[in-house]
Formats: C-alpha cells, structure tokens, sequence
C-alpha cells in the first residue's frame, strides 16, 4: 500500500456569499405526505428559491382531533429548517388541520421558533387566491369525511364568501387521498362546481390538485384555487417572485394583493 500524500491547507479562504440561494421558503409538513414537497420542488424552488421541509408526527385518521394533535409539534418543526437561520416565508402544509387548529394559533406557534417570519397556511393562502381573483361566490371540494369538511366550510364563510356548493369525498387516509389521479380531479370538479359559482376551491395539500389546476379550469370554466398551489402563489409573491405560471392555473398569473 502506498503511503498516503500530505494533506495540505489552502492559506486563504474563498469569498463567501451571504446566501447559498437568494430566498429561502421553509416548509412544514405532515409524517405522512406525499404531495406538498413534490408541488413545492415544482412550483417553487428554482436557482434563486431554496425549498427547506421539515416533517412532523402525524397519524391518520383525518380526523379534528386528531389534527389538533399537530400543534404542539409545530414550533419544534420549524426550529429543524435551518437553525438560527432567517427564512423569507414559512408554509405549514396542511389545510384541515390549519382550520381546526386555526392561523393566529399556527402563526404563534411557529414564530415562538423562527421570530418574524411570515408565515402561511393553506386555507389562508385559499382565501387571498380568491380574492385576488375576485370570487364571492364559491363552490368547495375536499376528500374529507363530513365530519371534517364542516370546520372548512365555517371557515370560508366566515371570511365573507358565499359558499353555494360544498362536496366531500369521504377519505379518512392522506395517503389515498395523494392517489386520487389528477384527472379524477378534473372529473371530480366538473360535478362540484355550482353553475353560479365565481370559483372553485379545493382543499387539501395531500390531492395532486396543482397538477390538475389547467385541466380544471378548463373544464368549468372557471378560476380554481387549491391548497399547494395557492400555498405555492403566497410564498412565491413573498420571496418577490412575480413570475406568471399559467400552466398552474390563472391565480398564478395574478400579485399578491391585500
């Protein structure tokens, strides 16, 4: 064997930058998801945008109470996505448990770990998308049971809009909800959407709905808003990326707003 060469030390050190990536967007999501990182990776993360997740105990049923149990894993998750680190926005990925736990709880909850950041929630980032498109009158989609469709349902016409169809699909397993195919979403969406409806919203960062968001609208002809893409629209606005995706429907065209 031959002697191993001398390990030598450069004498000087290169330049660093103040970032490896301009922006950073951390991410929280459930143990069990199988869509919110992929949508991410897709959606936002590009040369310029650093995606940085993070998982949390989760276990199914998809149930209120079982969703509650989340909240007090939030602040440790968001501690984990870079460490006495800034970031430029903060999403926890999931819509039914940000209803039931509620946005002013989550926003605490993660700030007590990452001060200052702003933070998303899927259907907070629903409501702005919305709006920004001007509907008032909506029909909802979700894969939940009725059980936890109601809290949703509470939550957007507490926000002022006029719910005029709401249809749930009875699904109790994040994990088969992520197997519903994007174009048994389309299909889904033709059937949800009231005739009067200014928009269609559909819940829950599991469902590959971004993926299906053009085929959708075509279909109903209508604007459409789903949780991981109007998560996606609010943290790429945040980061300053105005950048129009119409592939990801027309929400992804539009600025943030108020």
């Amino acid at each position: 064997m031959k002697p191993l060469p001398e390990i030598r030390q450069m004498p000087t050190r290169p330049a660093l930058d103040a970032r490896p990536l301009e922006k950073r967007v951390g991410l929280i999501i459930l143990a069990t998801d199988h869509t919110s990182e992929p949508d991410f990776r897709r959606m936002v993360a590009s040369e310029r945008i650093g995606v940085y997740v993070a998982r949390i105990p989760y276990k199914n049923p998809t149930t209120p109470e079982n969703l509650r149990k989340m909240q007090p894993e939030l602040a440790a998750g968001a501690a984990l996505i870079l460490p006495d680190e800034t970031l430029d926005a903060i999403c926890y990925s999931c819509t039914s448990a940000s209803v039931v736990i509620g946005d002013a709880e989550i926003e605490a909850a993660i700030q007590s770990a990452k001060s200052g950041v702003p933070v998303v929630t899927p259907p907070m980032a629903g409501v702005r998308g919305l709006k920004a498109l001007g509907a008032k009158k909506i029909s909802i989609l979700t894969p939940y049971t009725v059980e936890t469709s109601k809290p949703m349902a509470a939550y957007f016409a507490a926000r002022g809009f006029e719910i005029l169809s709401f249809t749930c699909l009875g699904f109790e397993d994040d994990r088969e909800m992520a197997r519903i195919a994007p174009a048994a979403i389309v299909d889904l969406a033709r059937e949800a959407t009231h005739a009067e409806a200014d928009a269609l919203f559909v819940s829950c960062t599991a469902l590959r709905g971004a993926l299906a968001v053009a085929g959708m609208e075509e279909a109903i002809g209508r604007p459409v808003v789903t949780s991981n893409q109007a998560s996606a629209w609010n943290c790429l606005r945040l980061c300053g990326d105005g950048t129009t995706r119409p592939e990801f429907g027309r929400l992804m065209t539009l600025p943030l707003g108020q």
